[in-house]
């Protein structure tokens, strides 16, 4: 049987035309290698499927070469989303990715990040929402000076490299995008409480509404949770009202999908009667039908940010870092589908 050899570094470094020692350096993130050589390293890397030696690399080096994720499910096609790109990211980085829960039980899950901090002595840590803002964890984590990188938190803002998008501004474009095709009876079912998003996406909504100097009944706006179950009792509520909304804008898709089931078993025409908008432009946006116009949220390129962050050790002594460099805010774009359409004439 033909077994097809291991490229090494100096294979890698024959093909791309630089030294050997300037793929290492690329691979070690040094940030003194020029991007036009970085981009020729990369490239080789690719075309020969090369995989760093770890257990070298860590002999050579401070660094175990292990990243830890940490994610509470409230949301499974978001860290789906996020977890697959980070894994893509390590393996062109040379590292590997440690995922582990965050569930209600803190104290049990404070326990469990100690763990993973001392057995896999991992080089950092990515926190999605809303375990980046659990001030117990971040107390921890500051207690053994770990290297951490948040997604979208809401406090705290300035211990630690954070990456997000302006989810206000989001939301705001969202629901214009609603005005301008002539509705004023615009609701909104709220995300969960725990995550920040979740209040910037309202507000934005609301100050869209405001600016148009329409007013929105409070009727109109439901608590959800980011859950199937919690849109779908949400917008029966609101397809119930004698005065029914034509839009309802959703702080996530999961949300959405289930106004679009709801008004499906209530008989009511989408876009024609009801227009229905998203957020994250996840799987189910096209996988219900009609497609669901969403904002795109930058999840894999959040990912592969937050990798880099970490495998770069630039943050590595945040007492030395530039807090002006914490904030990464990513662009989001309005994918516009068929779920949304002009207002029904009255």
């Amino acid at each position: 049987m033909n077994v097809s050899k291991r490229a090494r570094i100096k294979d890698v470094a024959e093909r791309a035309g630089v030294s050997s020692m300037t793929v290492s350096r690329v691979l070690s993130q040094d940030t003194k290698v020029s991007s036009a050589k970085k981009e020729l390293v990369m490239e080789a890397v690719k075309a020969l499927n090369y995989r760093p030696n770890v257990a070298a690399r860590r002999l050579a080096s401070n660094k175990s070469f292990f990243i830890g994720l940490l994610y509470y499910d409230s949301d499974t096609s978001y860290v789906s989303k996020f977890l697959l790109r980070g894994l893509k990211s390590c393996r062109t980085t040379g590292h590997h990715l440690v995922v582990d829960e965050i569930d209600d039980d803190i104290e049990k899950s404070l326990a469990s990040v100690k763990d993973l901090i001392e057995v896999t002595q991992v080089d950092g840590l990515i926190l999605l929402p809303p375990v980046c803002d659990d001030a117990k964890l971040l107390a921890t984590l500051q207690e053994a000076n770990m290297t951490f990188v948040r997604i979208s938190p809401d406090t705290q803002l300035n211990i630690s490299p954070y990456i997000c998008m302006d989810d206000y501004q989001a939301s705001f474009e969202m629901t214009e995008l609603l005005i301008n095709k002539g509705h004023t009876k615009i609701g909104h079912i709220i995300g969960n409480t725990n995550q920040g998003v979740s209040r910037l996406r309202y507000q934005g909504y609301l100050d869209a509404l405001r600016s148009h100097q329409i007013n929105v009944p409070p009727e109109y706006i439901e608590q959800g949770l980011f859950t199937y179950d919690s849109g779908l009792a949400a917008a029966k509520k609101m397809l119930a009202l004698d005065i029914k909304p034509t839009a309802i804008v959703a702080a996530n898709d999961e949300m959405a999908a289930a106004v679009l089931a709801a008004a499906h078993l209530n008989r009511i025409a989408v876009p024609e009667e009801l227009s229905i908008s998203g957020f994250d432009d996840g799987n189910v946006a096209i996988t219900v039908s009609p497609n669901l116009t969403t904002v795109r949220q930058p999840i894999q390129e959040m990912a592969e940010l937050a990798i880099d962050i970490i495998a770069s050790g630039k943050f590595s002594d945040l007492s030395t870092a530039n807090h002006r460099e914490f904030r990464n805010v990513l662009d989001f774009d309005i994918i516009e589908r068929n779920s949304t359409g002009q207002a029904p004439q009255t």
